[in-house]
Order: C-alpha cells, then sequence, then structure tokens
C-alpha cells in the first residue's frame, strides 16, 4: 500500500480510507447556522475538555483568517454537509467563531461575475 499522503484517512490508490459520515459521527446536520460562504475565524482558544479529531484539528488550522466553509471543504476533501458539522463542533466549543459574509450594496458585481466566468472558461 503506498504511503498516506494527505495524513492517515487518505491513500493515493484507494481515496478515502474512512467513510464521511464517520467523520461526523453520523451526524448530517450542523448545530450553528452555517452556510457555504459564511466566514469561520479561530479564535485561538480551544477549551481543556474538547475532543478535537485530526478533522477538527485540520479544519481548525483552516482558520486562521476569515475562511468561507467552501474554502475549508474544498481543502478537506469532505462533503460540504460533513464540513459543517465539523466546524459546527468547533463553533460549540468556542474554537473558531462563524459570520455571515458581509456584502456591499450590490452583491452581484457583474465585473467580479464575469471575471470568475471567465477563469472557469480558461479551466475546461
Amino acid at each position: 500500500m503506498p504511503a498516506p499522503k494527505d495524513g492517515p484517512w487518505v491513500d493515493d490508490a484507494a481515496g478515502r480510507l474512512i467513510r464521511p459520515y464517520t467523520v461526523s459521527g453520523g451526524r448530517t446536520r450542523p448545530t450553528a447556522a452555517l452556510d457555504l460562504l459564511s466566514l469561520v475565524m479561530a479564535t485561538g482558544a480551544v477549551p481543556p475538555g474538547a475532543y478535537l479529531g485530526p478533522e477538527h484539528a485540520m479544519a481548525l488550522g483552516l482558520c486562521d483568517g476569515p475562511t468561507s466553509v467552501a474554502e475549508i471543504a474544498a481543502h478537506l476533501r469532505l462533503p460540504a454537509v460533513v464540513t459543517k458539522v465539523l466546524l459546527s463542533d468547533l463553533v460549540d466549543c468556542g474554537a473558531v467563531t462563524a459570520r455571515a459574509p458581509r456584502f456591499q450594496e450590490t452583491p452581484t458585481d457583474r465585473s467580479l461575475l464575469e471575471a470568475v466566468l471567465d477563469g472557469l472558461r480558461r479551466r475546461l
């Protein structure tokens, strides 16, 4: 078996060795209100009795600055709902804070949307 590339839970040939629902303890609903654009940031404090599994620790490590739930899910290679459960655990224990993104008066800037579309077309 090849050496794990991204920690003990991923194998190059087999992919993820642990099912995503196992990572969240079988839970499918986060306790905190999070959406894909919610911005999460570490508080710097983790209560002494809080259990942090490896995925919790990896998620916490991604929260040095305001980071969206979608970005954290992509880095962890986990479904968004599983990532939301992990992050809500971190919110519940006070390790991170979460807030809705702040939109300017016009949340859909046409030039930004066109730049995103151009970037997506170049990747195809």
